[in-house]
Order: structure tokens, then C-alpha cells, then sequence
């Protein structure tokens, strides 16, 4: 942004925040298509990856188109440094590794996604950590009794999916703080025009940015932003404070901004390569300029869903954290700003046959494997995002067998409550 132009409002932040043309350049951020950047001299090169200067020497660390996206998300949610990285999943998963190793433990709320879950709870697990599952409302006793001396990171969702509850801020952050641990919060239901995490007492986000952030359902991506934690001295992150022989000696904990996503950058994201592209960038970033239009509509209109559902003497239940009633709905006006996005659940009387045949006689709103776009969607979790866990599991992942996601769009809200309207009364 202009020197003289800096604000706090998000709407403006949105819009504007990322990238400042100078005169004669274009007015929208370019996609810079090019794995490498040139330079004069070999000392130039040197300082860049000595972390002396900064700049680009190649896409697979990091590239102006992505750098214009990290910027802006990070001025969204009010943090120091950012990352994007080619999906939520490798967003999580970097976010992670970046403090774990194999011997190490995190403790983890109950509801989080399902790939989210098979990624912690199967793949970290093989890789050596190890995890605790705790309930999202877990008060401070639960959660201290989860605690570890090799744990390293305790992580939720602002707004779990599908499940739909809502991470309880205080009592995790008091915990995390209290113990020195790093705590990451999945933001990408809430986005920071609902929910700020760093605010909240978080110490780094993430965010699949394939949904809401980019919302069109046209670029797969992640990015995760880091907030204040102090790494220095603290035992329980000998990485940070050791010398990294893979990258020069570097210590980490002494790097006064964004340790944390230096790290990931230069050691994570260079061995893994699980960086954005900068095709994915571009999109998101125009997406992101729409970000708070967005959300304020496909909120408003899954308020006045979950209020028609439970109006039905079809339906069994429906879970939206701002429907007065809810369980969530305390918390949800406590911690998320002006609404909670387009994500309802609820369960149909008639078990899996009954949900079956309301999808199938939806016509607006499409059977996708996708959330959090502009297009209202369904889905069916128990058959497929969460169909690898058991009876069991799908309870205690707060996903029943007769649950059906809903992900509302900006859609006229006539033509959405008429779509699902037909389709109920036709079960």
C-alpha cells in the first residue's frame, strides 16, 4: 500500500494490502511465471541466501506472485511473517514438522477435519509423533492432563469441519502459554474477516487457502502465518535454538522477525518443495480482494438456512455456531465477528437412506468434494471425507452417519431455501 494510505480495516486491507505498483507498472499484482531469477554479481546471489538481503532466487522458496499473497494474508490476520505452501493439507503439515521430530507429541482438538485427523493421527504417527485428542471445549484440567514434556504444538480449528464446533481460545491459549507450547489454529472456515487467531491468543495460522481465500474453487493452495512466540531458550525447541548445518549454521531463535517462517522456508519448504504456484497465487490474491464482500453474504445466507432446518420436523438436529440456540452459539458470539461462515451441518431423520435421497434431489446446490466457495454445495461426510474412520470414529469426530454438510454460497437466498425446501419434502 501507499505510504500515506495505511489503515486497519480489513475491508480495505483485503483490497488493497499486498502489493504497491510503482509508477508505471501494472495496477494488478502480475503473475511472475519464472522459476529463476537473474542476477550481476555471485555476491549478490550469496547475500540472498545468507538471508542478508532480501529478494527471489528461485520459485521453489519463493516468488513474487506468492510473495504479494503472503504479504496480504499476513496484514489479515495481523501477523509477522507468512508462507504459502501448494495446499491446507501441506500448510498443516509444514506448520508441524517445522518444531516436531520423531519422538515428539501434540495435542490436538477432537473435531478437526477428517484429512487433517488421518494426517496427524496416521501419517505424523508413522513418521514417529505422536498425538492426544482433546475435546475443542476441553476445559484447562483436560488439556493440562494431555500435556507432555515432548510436546510441541497444540493445534484446533476456529470453526471444525464438519463438526462445526468452535475452538474454545481461552482456555487453549492459557494452557499453551503456561507450558511454553506453540499453539497453530486452523483459520480457514472462520477467515480473518470472522475470526482473527493471533488475537486470540494463537501463535500461528493456517489456512487452506483453496477455499474461502481463494473462493472459486479454481487454485489449490495453503498458507500459514506466524504470529509473537518466543523460541529463544525455551527447552522444548532445541531446533530453534541449534545451529541448523544444513543452512549455513543459521540460528533460528536468534532471527528477531518470523523465525518461525524463515525456518520453514529455507529448510522445510526447500526439501519438501511444497511451495504455491504462482498461477494458484495470482487467483487467490484476486479472490482475497472479495474476501469480506464474500463472507458477509454466504454468512448471512447460512444463518437463514439453519434457521428454515430447524423449522423442519425432517430434521434432527442443525449445527451453525450464530443459530440462537446452538450449542456453540456462546462461544461463536464470543470469538468469531459478524457471523461463521457458509457452513451448516445437520442430521436427516432416516439415517443414511434419507440423506441419500435429499442429495439426490437437490438441483441448485451441487454434490461437490469441495467447501467455502461462492457455489452453495453438499456433501455426505460419513460416505466420503471422513468414510476411512469407523462407527466409532465418526462419533468422536462429531460426525454422524445421518449428518449432511452444507457449504452456502452467495446465491440469491430465495432460490437456495427453495432448492433444499423440494428436496426435503420429497424424502
Amino acid at each position: 500500500m501507499k505510504k500515506n494510505c495505511k489503515t486497519d480495516k480489513i475491508e480495505t486491507l483485503c483490497v488493497q494490502a499486498g502489493y504497491t505498483p510503482k509508477v508505471g507498472e501494472p495496477r494488478v499484482a502480475p503473475i511472475v511465471q519464472s522459476t529463476t531469477f537473474y542476477y550481476e554479481e555471485a555476491e549478490q546471489l550469496a547475500n540472498l541466501f545468507d538471508l542478508k538481503d532480501n529478494g527471489y532466487f528461485y520459485s521453489r522458496l519463493g516468488n513474487p506472485t506468492c510473495g504479494v499473497l503472503e504479504d496480504k494474508v499476513c496484514a489479515l490476520e495481523g501477523g509477522v511473517g507468512a508462507l504459502c505452501t501448494s495446499s491446507g493439507q501441506s500448510a498443516n503439515m509444514t506448520a508441524i514438522l517445522n518444531v516436531c521430530s520423531s519422538g515428539d507429541h501434540i495435542v490436538c482438538s477432537r473435531t478437526i477435519y477428517g484429512g487433517t485427523s488421518n494426517l496427524f493421527s496416521v501419517t505424523l504417527k508413522r513418521m514417529g509423533v505422536d498425538i492426544t485428542f482433546v475435546k475443542p471445549d476441553a476445559t484447562i484440567e483436560e488439556l493440562e492432563s494431555a500435556i507432555q514434556d515432548n510436546t510441541k504444538v497444540i493445534f484446533g480449528e476456529t470453526i471444525a469441519n464438519p463438526a462445526i464446533t468452535v475452538l474454545n481460545f481461552e482456555e487453549y491459549a492459557f494452557v499453551a502459554k503456561k507450558y511454553g507450547i506453540l499453539f497453530v489454529v486452523d483459520n480457514t472456515l472462520a477467515t480473518p474477516i470472522h475470526a482473527r487467531p493471533l488475537e486470540l491468543g494463537a501463535n500461528i495460522v493456517t489456512h487452506s487457502t483453496t477455499k474461502y481465500m481463494d473462493g472459486h474453487a479454481t487454485s489449490v493452495g495453503g498458507i500459514i502465518v506466524e504470529g509473537k512466540f518466543n523460541f529463544k531458550n525455551n527447552p522444548r525447541y532445541k531446533t530453534f535454538n541449534e545451529p541448523d548445518d544444513s543452512y549455513h549454521g543459521l540460528v533460528y531463535a536468534d532471527i528477531e522477525t518470523a523465525p518461525f517462517t524463515v525456518k520453514a522456508r529455507v529448510q522445510l519448504i526447500r526439501d519438501t518443495g511444497m511451495m504455491m504456484s504462482p498461477m494458484n497465487a495470482f487467483l487467490t490474491n484476486l479472490g482475497t480482494e472479495t474476501l469480506h464482500l464474500r463472507m458477509e453474504r454466504t454468512s448471512s445466507n447460512a444463518l437463514k438456512v439453519a434457521e428454515f432446518l430447524k423449522s423442519s420436523d425432517k430434521i434432527e438436529f442443525v449445527k451453525y455456531p450464530y443459530l440462537v440456540g446452538d450449542k456453540e452459539y456462546n462461544t461463536a458470539v464470543k470469538y468469531l465477528k459478524g457471523g461463521a461462515g457458509g457452513m451448516i451441518s445437520f442430521g436427516l431423520k432416516g439415517g443414511r437412506d434419507a440423506c441419500e435421497k435429499f442429495i439426490s434431489n437437490l438441483q441448485l446446490l451441487a454434490l461437490v468434494t469441495h467447501v467455502a466457495d461462492l457455489r452453495s454445495s453438499v456433501i455426505h461426510p460419513a460416505s466420503t471425507t471422513h468414510r476411512q474412520l469407523s462407527s466409532e470414529g465418526l462419533i468422536e469426530a462429531g460426525v454422524p452417519e445421518n449428518l449432511i454438510r452444507l457449504s452456502i454460497g452467495i446465491e440469491h437466498i430465495d432460490d437456495i431455501l427453495q432448492d433444499i425446501k423440494q428436496a426435503i419434502e420429497k424424502i
